[in-house]
């Protein structure tokens, strides 16, 4: 069946939908700057296309389906007493092939916010870096720094309005105001939003939250907080075959976030076998 005899399938044209397209086109004639001004995607042009992609994307409820969206990674952030630990894997998959090892899945939103990357790789750095702007306007309108909520509630409602649209991100807004304290919101493109202390978001989460829910205390120093995002995201690379690569290790207080390096995942690996004693299963 050819692509036109499927769109058909779920198109179709109601005396309601003229109405609206005429209102529409008569509103865009009185303000034409708004166009500009608000991003957009490209949609198929049908008049479900909820349904389209859903039709087409859908491998649970559909086997056949022609676009079989293949994702992997491990990201997390937690809060504790010396602000916020994000840690992130670097590797990209499709499907079975490893793409990349190098990936940087930490969107440095602006000195005082980072945003992480699971899901589609495009959608989230499109949109993350366009919420950058977003923030520097609200500084800029209200000479003040935008709060976490207020950040991550942008997002929110901008994947809302695409929702089923085919968007695929799973991200988390982390930042420390004085007014919030350490904050950490799970956005994703089904238009959710959690506050929550601790998240991992990816294939490999099981894995993370495994090592974090063992060792998390709200008092950890920095640096065995540091220690332990950082041990999460190395189990997850050992267990999960989509994360690998290496970690990325941020910490984020109200002075902003710092970036505490890049560690290969094979000799840390070997490294913390060694130092704990753990990792029995695999021989020396």
């Amino acid at each position: 069946m050819s692509i036109n005899a499927i769109a058909k399938k779920y198109s179709y044209r109601s005396s309601t939908d003229k109405e609206l397209d005429d209102a529409t086109q008569d509103y865009q004639h009185m303000v034409p700057s708004l166009d500009s001004l608000s991003p957009s995607l490209s949609l198929p042009p049908i008049s479900r296309p909820t349904d389209f992609l859903r039709a087409h994307t859908d491998d649970v409820s559909n086997p056949g389906c022609k676009i079989k969206i293949a994702h992997g990674t491990t990201t997390l952030a937690f809060r504790f007493q010396g602000g916020i630990i994000v840690a992130v894997d670097s590797r990209a998959t499709a499907g079975s092939w490893v793409a990349s090892q190098t990936v940087k899945k930490v969107i440095e939103i602006n000195p005082m916010l980072l945003g992480t990357m699971a899901g589609g790789a495009a959608d989230c750095q499109y949109w993350e870096t366009w919420l950058g702007t977003q923030c520097r306007l609200h500084e800029l309108r209200n000479k003040e720094r935008i709060s976490v909520a207020a950040a991550s509630k942008i997002l929110c409602n901008l994947v809302y309005e695409y929702k089923g649209m085919g968007l695929s991100m799973g991200t988390m807004v982390c930042g420390c105001t004085p007014k919030e304290g350490p904050t950490i919101f799970y956005v994703d493109s089904d238009g959710t939003r959690l506050k929550g202390d601790m998240f991992s978001v990816g294939s490999g989460q099981t894995f993370a939250y495994g090592v974090m829910d063992s060792n998390y205390r709200w008092d950890l120093t920095v640096d065995e907080a540091l220690y332990l995002g950082k041990r999460a995201i190395l189990a997850a690379t050992h267990r999960d075959a989509y994360s690998g690569g290496s970690i990325n290790l941020y910490h984020v207080t109200e002075k902003g976030w710092v970036y505490h390096g890049n560690y290969d995942v094979g000799p840390l690996f070997w490294e913390i076998k060694e130092k704990e004693g753990s990792f029995n299963n695999v021989k020396s």
